[in-house]
């Protein structure tokens, strides 16, 4: 059965990961070079990169593998692993950060903010194609 995901919780997914992530970039672009040296500033903004492609690779084969799609179990374990992985080296990242407990607690909470959206944005994104394509041969039969 394909549902149609709502226009409010596609709208909603996509405003949380674009807060998220401009939040998170801004922090780190307007970090005082005191707190954070640059090789720092790109080390944290690399983990985001990283965590939002493994979220997504994990929220992917989560869905292939309940859809009966084959998915290699080395992808699907190296999917969760990175995921983990990208949180781990945050947290050890922000515990050896010289910032104000609040900073941290802002880059931690964005940082996660945006990977549950990633998530919840690519599955939206497969939802509504799954729906169209499911339209589209209702509408050819």
């Amino acid at each position: 059965m394909n549902q149609k995901p709502s226009v409010a919780f596609v709208g909603a997914s996509w405003a949380a990961l674009i807060i998220g992530l401009v939040s998170y970039n801004i922090g780190l672009w307007n970090a005082d070079t005191n707190d954070l040296a640059l090789s720092e500033k790109g080390y944290y903004f690399t983990l985001m990169m990283y965590g939002l492609f493994s979220a997504i690779s994990v929220q992917k084969s989560v869905r292939d593998k309940a859809e009966g799609i084959p998915v290699t179990p080395i992808y699907y374990g190296l999917s969760w692993f990175s995921v983990l992985l990208s949180i781990l080296l945050l947290v050890v990242g922000l515990m050896n950060a010289s910032l104000t407990l609040s900073e941290k607690g802002f880059y931690g909470m964005a940082f996660l903010l945006t990977l549950f959206a990633a998530i919840a944005v690519q599955k939206n994104t497969r939802d509504l194609a799954k729906f169209e394509e499911a339209e589209k041969a209702q509408r050819t039969v």
